[in-house]
């Protein structure tokens, strides 16, 4: 069997980058409905964490964000601006509680403003960064623009995202169940199998079965705008 070319290493390293926690976006203050599930739904112990973190994955991010972004990724680097704006509005238009909206709008345009400070001295692609804010964006979108940029494919660039973004929900799990560190590796180091498999998922879905469908969490979520103490802005 021939094995598949490697990637370069500037793309590898931007992806790496792009998914990091440390990324200026402001992750971390989000739990996107995990501190409620922790007051209201039972997520008490490691392994309530970590099935709701995996079911989260597959239910919610797989059918959802990490389709926009595949297809918002290939729409950036065709020049289909049309396209990236009715992927934008088909986020902002199914984000079922005020807070997740919030969520999705902040951290886009966060990572626009990081974009447009990393790509100061290439105009080519501050065009881009421009007609992005104009939107204005949603995270999957911005996250998109920053993919596009580098030389990844797109499953690569699904796998640096949803990489990020278990890494995140984990760091809030350690904070809101709590859980210690080790408790938190074995729950990434699940996430990690799981993530190649909701990404082929993505893959596969077009614009007829992409949805926004966990009632649960909205439920939550709508509970945790007046949750009377809390850690997370969702």
């Amino acid at each position: 069997m021939t094995a598949p070319a490697p990637l370069a290493a500037a793309s590898l390293l931007q992806l790496i980058w792009l998914a990091s926690p440390a990324l200026p976006v402001g992750g971390f203050s989000y739990s996107e409905g995990l501190e409620a599930g922790v007051e209201w739904a039972g997520v008490t112990t490691e392994n309530a964490a970590s099935d709701w973190i995996v079911d989260q994955l597959h239910v919610s991010q797989a059918r959802s964000d990490l389709p926009v972004l595949a297809q918002a990724i290939v729409a950036w680097r065709v020049g289909d601006l049309d396209r990236v704006r009715a992927l934008n509005d088909w986020v902002l238009a199914t984000r079922e509680t005020s807070e997740l909206r919030l969520q999705t709008e902040q951290m886009g345009k966060s990572l626009a403003d990081w974009l447009r400070n990393l790509n100061a001295d290439r105009p080519e692609h501050l065009a881009a960064v421009d007609r992005l804010a104009a939107l204005p964006p949603t995270y999957p979108i911005a996250f998109s623009l920053a993919v596009a940029h580098t030389g990844a494919s797109v499953r690569d660039g699904l796998l640096a995202s949803a990489f990020g973004w278990a890494e995140n929900m984990v760091q809030a799990a350690l904070k809101a169940v709590p859980l210690g560190q080790s408790a938190g590796q074995r729950i990434l180091a699940r996430l990690a199998g799981e993530i190649p498999a909701a990404v082929d998922a993505a893959l596969a879905c077009g614009d007829a079965q992409r949805q926004s469908f966990s009632p649960m969490l909205a439920i939550l979520s709508a509970r945790h705008e007046a949750q009377y103490s809390r850690l997370f802005r969702s």
